[in-house]
């Protein structure tokens, strides 16, 4: 069996929203039609050099805001809640799994509690070897937000959009692909304005630009911030280099060209 190395691998993250994969006005319900759809697709593709991050939505998010596991360890009730919420995190990651399995595709998951410590927040400890050893024999990992140690704060939430970043930048990504369900980034909510414009193309500078003026506007609970923090966790990775392309993962193929490399509609980001 031929071991590559890492420097022969060109990498390609995909972030699939928790809204994308779950309905988010309905607790611990998953979109199994898109799930499945989104793993033929993967099969289809038959990439070599995936790495998969998806979010929590309505499994993760709601129970993360009951007991504020975000803002950090304060009292013992949200011991409970922390395990509550990494076990539905895994139930969900368990459906996108067997997805994946059942179709063939050599995923393995990588629970982030595991191997992950952070700092106020910030990733500051992830231990890769493993995930670095899986790319290099072929398989695909799958990462999801998560429940994490955290130094400072006891324990918090670890969004998948900062693991997407900080992966990109250590594996030295060719590119980071972000599956929501619009489609793509626009100026204001789309949900809610009809005429909202969608952005085609950004440069680094641009984003920062949006990043500043985009405001919050979610209806559903999502404690790992919306679209503007989504944006703040791209930041660092399009300043190292990585291009990343926004759009809608619910749309027939769409998953599919967006790992060929095919053009479709969206939001494409780069450094210039």
């Amino acid at each position: 069996m031929r071991v590559l190395e890492l420097s022969q691998i060109s990498t390609i993250i995909l972030k699939i929203g928790g809204s994308v994969i779950t309905n988010k006005s309905a607790e611990l319900e998953a979109r199994m039609d898109i799930i499945s759809s989104i793993a033929d697709q993967i099969r289809e593709a038959n990439p070599k050099n995936l790495v998969i991050v998806h979010g929590g939505g309505s499994f993760g998010h709601p129970l993360a805001q009951r007991y504020a596991i975000r803002d950090g360890f304060k009292d013992e009730s949200q011991i409970t809640g922390f395990a509550e919420t990494h076990h539905v995190m895994t139930v969900l990651n368990g459906l996108f799994m067997d997805a994946l399995i059942w179709r063939g595709i050599p995923a393995v998951s990588i629970n982030p509690l595991s191997c992950v410590l952070t700092r106020k927040g910030r990733i500051q400890c992830f231990e890769m070897a493993q995930l670095k050893q899986f790319l290099k024999m072929g398989f695909l990992p799958v990462l999801h937000g998560d429940t994490v140690l955290d130094t400072e704060l006891g324990f918090t939430v670890l969004s998948g959009d900062q693991l997407v970043s900080y992966l990109a930048i250590q594996l030295k990504a060719e590119k980071i692909l972000i599956g929501v369900d619009v489609d793509g980034l626009y100026e204001e909510d789309p949900k809610l304005s009809a005429g909202a414009r969608m952005h085609e193309r950004l440069s680094l500078e641009e984003l920062k630009k949006v990043h500043e003026s985009l405001g919050e506007s979610s209806t559903a609970a999502d404690v790992t911030g919306g679209m503007r923090s989504k944006i703040a966790e791209l930041i660092p990775a399009i300043e190292h280099g990585v291009p990343a392309l926004i759009f809608n993962a619910t749309k027939p193929k769409y998953v599919y060209k967006a790992i060929k490399g095919e053009r479709i509609r969206g939001t494409l980001i780069e450094k210039e």
